[in-house]
């Protein structure tokens, strides 16, 4: 055998391969293969069914911003460490710019513009603005959103509790020693 016929029936072997390997894997795991164009998907957002289609890939900041206008979450590090884009999903709160929007499926999802209801601001909405615990505003509701999570689960956080709750979500401005007296404020604390 040359070199030529070597590098032929290696080429061939490969294209084989990846033909043949992507079947034999979906027929070993038993699930359907998703992508790469747009899937239909619903999430169930703020209490509506919401349908849309995305591309798997697409991560659900994009999905609530971009396709169902929801903007009051922002993009700041696109990377999961500041907070900003927090939301809550059955009543965990998570980083929307690292979740994909297609893992959201069947599971109850709460945003910011969620919290308010009949014209009223939620307690801990209240209590921010209360307590002037925002500046520039892209981290606060991020923060909002750590908070009414917390009084979900704690109505009466300790200081520590608090500061545990909040830990990841940053703000530039340095707002913390307002942002923790509205999360500590009893009246944030009666979460309606």
């Amino acid at each position: 055998m040359d070199r030529r016929d070597f590098l032929k029936s290696v080429g061939a072997g490969g294209i084989a391969a990846g033909v043949i390997a992507p079947a034999d894997a979906e027929a070993q795991t038993g699930g359907r293969t998703l992508g790469p164009g747009p899937v239909p998907i619903r999430l169930n957002i703020n209490g509506q069914m919401r349908s849309l289609e995305v591309e798997p890939r697409v991560t659900l900041l994009d999905a609530a911003r971009d396709r169902l206008g929801l903007t009051g979450l922002k993009r700041v590090c696109d990377r999961g460490t500041c907070g900003a884009c927090t939301m809550i999903i059955d009543g965990r709160t998570i980083y929307s710019c690292s979740t994909l929007a297609i893992e959201a499926q069947g599971k109850t999802i709460r945003t910011v513009e969620g919290l308010a209801a009949a014209g009223s601001l939620h307690p801990v909405q209240q209590a921010f603005c209360s307590h002037d615990a925002l500046m520039c505003g892209f981290c606060t509701p991020g923060f909002v959103m750590a908070a009414v999570a917390l009084g979900d689960k704690n109505p009466k956080p300790t200081r520590e509790e608090a500061c545990q709750a909040l830990d990841g979500n940053i703000c530039r401005c340095g707002t913390y020693v307002k942002l923790l007296a509205a999360v500590m404020d009893p009246k944030g604390g009666a979460r309606g």
